[in-house]
């Protein structure tokens, strides 16, 4: 089974290009994320009323939790850096895909 984490985001205004390239399959998340074993890649999807969707896509929960725990400082770090590009964000949850 895949491990998967979504989030959906409403860009802020006038950020949507510095959004998709922070948040796309080759954005900075993108980046950080493969510096952990077991991340298989992300995901950007758009609905037709502008919000968006990004699934990250992990070997297992734990390959996620050992990200976490290595990378505690640099995610917080980018998820600072990347506040300005999002005028709501929720957190979907953790799924997994057979």
């Amino acid at each position: 089974m895949t491990f998967v984490r979504i989030w959906a985001y409403r860009a802020a205004d006038d950020a949507e290009t510095g959004f998709v390239a922070a948040y796309g399959p080759e954005g900075v998340w993108a980046a950080l994320f493969r510096r952990g074993a077991g991340y298989l890649g992300t995901d950007l999807l758009r609905a037709a009323d502008g919000r968006w969707l990004t699934i990250d896509r992990w070997r297992s929960r734990e390959d996620w939790a050992d990200f976490l725990a290595e990378h505690r400082r640099e995610y917080a770090a980018t998820d600072r850096a990347c506040a300005a590009l999002t005028a709501e964000e929720w957190d979907l949850g953790e799924w997994s895909a057979g």
